[in-house]
C-alpha cells in the first residue's frame, strides 16, 4: 500500500520519486489549445504568499453559469443518499458529454464538466471564464502536482469521494489544491486525515510549514503541540535540520513556544502543590474541631468524658492532629518557636481562630485568645493571615465543585 512520503528539503515527492517544486509550484494556465499543445503565452496562479498578482480566492461571481441561489425555506440535508454519490461518480468516470479538459504537467488529460467544476471552485470558475473555447471544449492546466492527485481532486469536486490509499499518498498535494482553488470541504478532509493518522515525527515539521502556507491554523497548532511534546526526537529528524537552514525564524518561534509551555507546566505543578497544602490545612481545621468537640480515638471532647464506643472517623487528618495535640499537652517547652511540633499546633490553632465565626462557644483551645491577639497585629501580618485563610477556603470550594461536576454525568435526565 502506498504511504505518505516527504522529502524534507522540498516537502514531498511525487509518485515516481521526482521532486515537486519547493514547497509546491502550483501554476495554472488558461490558454487556447491546438490538439494537446498549449500556447506559450499563459497566466500563472500561485500560492498567495508567493505571488503578488494572485489575490485571495474571489466570491462566486455572477457569470454565464448562473448565480447560486438558495430558497429561504430550503433545509440543509447532511446525509446524501449513496445513489446520488454513485451518480456523480459515474458522471465523472464516464465523462458523458464533457466540455472541459483539465491538463496536468505530465501531459495527461482529465475529461470533466465545466458546470460542476465551476460551481465547486470559484477560482476554477474564474479560470473557465477566461479560457478560450475550441470545438466546444475548454482547456485549463493544473501543473505542479502529479496527475493522479489532480484526478483525485476533480473526482472530489463531483462526489466528495476518494480512495483511502490515494488520500494517504497525495494528501499534501490535495491540501495545496484545496487551498489554491478554494475548496474548503476538501481542505477539512485533508486536515482531518493528517491530524488523525498521517502525522509522524518524521514529517511533522514539513507539514507545519505547509499548514502555514495553506492557512490551516488548526493543523498548524496540532503540529506545534506534537513538536513540543516530542521535541528531543523531532530535532534529530532531517525535516528539522532543513527547516533550521531554510526558516530560522520558525525554529526560534518553536523554541520560544517550548520555553513558554515548560513555564506553564511548572506553574501548573506549583499551583497543584500549593492547592494540595491548602487542602491539607482545611482538613486539619476540620479534624481539630472534630476532636475538640466530639472526641476521637484517645482524646475526649473538651470538658467531657471520652465515649467508649467511637464511630469510624471520617476525617483523614484526625490521626496527625491527635498526635500533635497529645504532644502539645505533654511538652515541657510549650513556647512558640521552642519546639517544632508545638509551633505547628500553635499555628494551626491560630489559623482556626481566624476561620472560626463563634469563638464564645468554640471548643478549640485558645480560640478566644488568638481572636484578641488579632487586634494588635501589624497590617502586614494581618494581610498575610487573611490571604492564607482565603486560600484555604478557596481550595475546599474548588475541590467540592470538581466533585459535584464529576457526579453529574451519572445523573439521568
Amino acid at each position: 500500500m502506498a504511504c505518505l512520503e516527504l522529502d524534507s528539503s522540498q516537502f514531498l515527492l511525487n509518485g515516481d520519486g521526482n521532486v515537486i517544486g519547493s514547497p509546491f509550484d502550483i501554476q495554472l494556465e488558461c490558454n487556447s489549445f491546438t490538439g494537446s499543445k498549449a500556447v506559450q503565452d499563459h497566466s500563472r496562479y500561485t500560492l498567495p504568499s508567493q505571488c503578488t498578482n494572485a489575490p485571495d480566492p474571489p466570491p462566486l461571481p455572477g457569470t454565464s453559469y448562473g448565480t447560486h441561489r438558495t430558497s429561504r425555506n430550503a433545509k440543509a440535508c447532511r446525509c446524501v443518499p449513496e445513489e446520488i454519490q454513485d451518480f456523480w461518480d459515474r458522471m465523472f468516470f464516464e465523462a458523458y458529454q464533457y466540455d472541459l479538459r483539465v491538463l496536468t504537467e505530465d501531459g495527461n488529460e482529465i475529461m470533466s464538466h465545466s458546470c460542476v467544476v465551476g460551481i465547486k471552485s470559484p477560482v476554477l470558475r474564474a479560470m473557465l471564464e477566461e479560457a478560450k473555447v475550441h470545438g466546444g471544449i475548454r482547456h485549463i492546466l493544473i501543473p505542479g502536482v502529479p496527475s493522479e492527485a489532480v484526478h483525485v481532486f476533480i473526482r472530489f469536486l463531483y462526489s466528495s469521494r476518494f480512495e483511502q490509499y490515494q488520500m494517504k499518498r497525495y494528501v499534501l498535494h490535495l491540501l495545496v489544491l484545496s487551498h489554491v482553488f478554494s475548496v474548503p470541504s476538501l481542505k477539512r478532509v485533508c486536515i482531518n486525515q493528517l491530524e488523525t493518522s498521517l502525522l509522524s515525527p518524521e514529517n511533522v515539521v514539513d507539514i507545519l510549514q505547509l499548514a502555514r502556507l495553506c492557512d490551516a491554523p488548526r493543523l498548524s497548532l496540532v503540529c506545534t503541540r506534537m513538536i513540543i511534546g516530542d521535541f528531543k526526537a523531532i530535532t534529530q529528524t532531517e525535516g528539522w535540520r532543513v527547516m533550521r537552514q531554510a526558516n530560522p525564524s520558525l525554529e526560534q518561534e518553536l523554541l520560544e513556544s517550548l520555553v513558554e509551555e515548560d513555564t506553564k507546566r511548572q506553574e501548573r505543578a506549583r499551583r497543584l502543590e500549593e492547592n494540595k497544602v491548602y487542602l491539607q490545612l482545611h482538613e486539619a481545621m476540620e479534624a481539630l474541631i472534630h476532636i475538640c468537640r466530639d472526641g476521637c480515638r484517645t482524646i475526649g471532647p473538651r470538658d467531657q468524658t471520652l465515649k467508649s464506643s467511637q464511630a469510624v472517623c471520617r476525617f483523614p487528618a484526625c490521626k496527625g492532629i491527635e498526635l500533635l495535640l497529645r504532644h502539645f499537652s505533654a511538652c515541657k517547652m510549650r513556647v512558640p518557636g521552642g519546639c517544632a511540633n508545638c509551633k505547628r499546633i500553635w499555628q494551626l490553632l491560630e489559623l482556626h481562630s481566624r476561620m472560626c465565626s463563634a469563638p464564645e462557644t468554640c471548643h478549640v483551645p485558645l480560640c478566644r485568645h488568638f481572636k484578641e491577639k488579632m487586634q494588635h497585629l501589624s497590617r502586614k501580618e494581618e494581610a498575610k493571615w487573611n490571604l492564607l485563610v482565603s486560600k484555604v477556603l478557596e481550595s475546599k470550594a474548588t475541590t467540592s465543585s470538581i466533585s459535584e461536576r464529576r457526579k453529574f454525568p451519572s445523573l439521568k435526565t
